[in-house]
């Protein structure tokens, strides 16, 4: 595996011809792109709709851009429950992933148990690249892998595939 900054990474987003897959297995991210939406989320002040629209707005761009050319994007996310505030914030935000035209699914730990799952959140493209995302205990992205290792890629496809055909459709899930 090789070193890859996250901009190089978000490349991907766009450059992918076929399929993006997303595996996301924490209960917190402390991203500084969602801070102080969650922080005002959390102390229950109502988020602006003219400041939601835009922050949402590249996000929208890029997989109207994606749908366009008949790429799909599916997104498995493995969580504890109950679930904690960040997740019941992050499963709010998802309605507009979905609307978007990302797939969503939600799979609770426990159902996922018996599962080999890789230790990383990561990103598949084109079932032929793989990026992880290393983070520390807090949530904070520490750095970011790339590989194209065919054993790699295939663990990481199958393990994605089994969790996805256990989870439960965004509009189903009602986080716990």
């Amino acid at each position: 595996m090789e070193p890859i900054s996250g901009d190089e990474r978000d490349k991907f987003l766009s450059s992918y011809r076929r399929e993006a897959l997303h595996l996301e297995m924490r209960d917190i991210y402390a991203t500084d792109i969602e801070r102080d939406r969650f922080s005002q989320w959390l102390q229950g002040e109502p988020l602006d709709p003219e400041a939601e629209a835009e922050w949402w707005r590249w996000w929208f761009e890029l997989m109207n851009a994606n749908k366009k050319a008949g790429k799909t994007m599916r997104r498995l996310r493995i969580v504890s429950e109950p679930v904690t505030d960040y997740i019941r914030f992050e499963w709010l935000d998802t309605a507009k992933l979905v609307e978007a035209g990302e797939e969503v699914r939600w799979l609770p730990r426990r159902q996922a148990s018996t599962l080999l799952l890789p230790g990383n959140d990561f990103w598949m493209f084109d079932r032929e690249t793989v990026t992880f995302t290393h983070f520390d205990g807090d949530g904070h992205v520490l750095d970011h892998e790339i590989t194209k290792d065919s054993a790699i890629v295939s663990a990481c496809l199958a393990a994605f595939e089994t969790a996805w055909d256990l989870a439960i459709r965004h509009d189903e899930y009602k986080p716990t």
